[in-house]
């Protein structure tokens, strides 16, 4: 089949992230993809104005994104806007994967490829666009989410939709680890963001409530967002800006617990990925942490608060080791029972079943 996936611009997000895998896994099925990207933002003439008066530092040139790390066929149109029909190519499907490219493929005639959604959040966090992607929400198109929480979200804010659910899955050669017994130095981690959405905030008051009674815990952090005076690190964080994508799994590796506090989130990658590398994670219940979590391979803590994910965190680094290396076990293999290749099969089913 050939399948062309739509987004507004290639970067380092784990949404495009989720695009560059479905699509590689799809072209190791034998299919033809390709994946069509907007221009980058230009600055503005009042941009270029005021840094070169020397009111504001210059805009960094962007950094490639997972489309173009990933090597798959890739157009990056050369003229700012919405991406038409003129654009892309004749396709067996076309799949949309934020709610602007939703509005894009309904334009575009039948022979450009049957209309996919691939819900990767409800992206109503810009105000004043609620009513658009409700909007786009309700599109006449094969609808698929990434979690069942997220269903849940839609379905309850815009109305019964049918929408089916196909999990993220897991690189397990981006992300493994081999058994391991806990630091001498108990060690925690979390995903720094100057986002309030996800709940950096959260992870470090955990941290310094935790340090109450675990003084000699150690911390690790990455991200994309330089840390800001607004949002210290805990003193003495092993800090790692924007690390390349195949020292993830040292990072994750390195810790003993790991600590999910989003306040929005529609599938909660870190959390399965540090799963993958045998970190057990103490998170709350957002995207599909309570399903990754549960039975044994985690620990669920209530949103906004940071004294229970404290306790939860005390708990698991000061409690029996064997405790701790079961629950590394079962967090790993829970992790590692189903890969991208299983999610893009799952897709390709739903898009053309037997006897279609």
């Amino acid at each position: 089949m050939r399948i062309t996936f739509l987004l507004p611009c290639d970067n380092l997000t784990g949404g495009a992230r989720v695009v560059a895998l479905y699509a590689s896994e799809l072209q190791k099925l034998g299919h033809k993809v390709l994946v069509v990207t907007c221009a980058a933002d230009r600055p503005s003439l009042r941009d270029r104005a005021a840094t070169l008066l020397g009111r504001r530092p210059a805009r960094q040139a962007p950094l490639a994104g997972h489309i173009a790390l990933s090597g798959l066929p890739h157009q990056i149109l050369q003229r700012p806007g919405a991406v038409t029909a003129d654009d892309v190519p004749d396709a067996d499907f076309i799949v949309a994967t934020w709610w602007e490219t939703a509005n894009w493929i309904h334009a575009m005639p039948p022979r450009k490829g049957v209309h996919v959604h691939l819900i990767q959040g409800y992206e109503v966090w810009i105000p004043g666009q609620k009513e658009q992607v409700h909007a786009a929400l309700q599109l006449p198109n094969i609808k698929i989410a990434i979690s069942t929480d997220l269903r849940a979200t839609i379905v309850r804010e815009v109305g019964p939709l049918p929408v089916s659910v196909i999990a993220n899955a897991l690189d397990p050669r981006q992300f493994d680890a081999p058994p391991r017994g806990r630091n001498d130095q108990p060690t925690v981690g979390f995903i720094y963001s100057t986002q309030r959405i996800k709940g950096a905030d959260v992870c470090i008051r955990a941290i310094e409530l935790a340090r109450q009674r675990l003084p000699s815990l150690e911390v690790v952090a990455f991200g994309a967002d330089e840390p800001v005076d607004a949002l210290p690190l805990p003193a003495g964080t092993r800090w790692f800006h924007r690390p390349a994508q195949n020292a993830l799994r040292e990072h994750y590796a390195a810790c003993d617990a790991w600590l999910f506090g989003s306040r929005l989130d529609s599938f909660g990658l870190p959390v399965l990925e540090a799963m993958a590398c045998r970190t057990p994670v103490v998170g709350v219940p957002v995207g599909a942490a309570p399903q990754l979590l549960a039975g044994g391979t985690g620990l669920v803590v209530p949103g906004e608060n940071p004294q229970a994910m404290a306790d939860a965190l005390v708990k698991l680094l000061s409690g029996p080791a064997p405790a701790w290396e079961a629950m590394s076990t079962a967090a790993y293999e829970r992790a590692h029972a189903r890969t991208w290749t299983d999610a893009a099969r799952e897709l390709l089913a739903l898009l053309a079943p037997p006897g279609s």
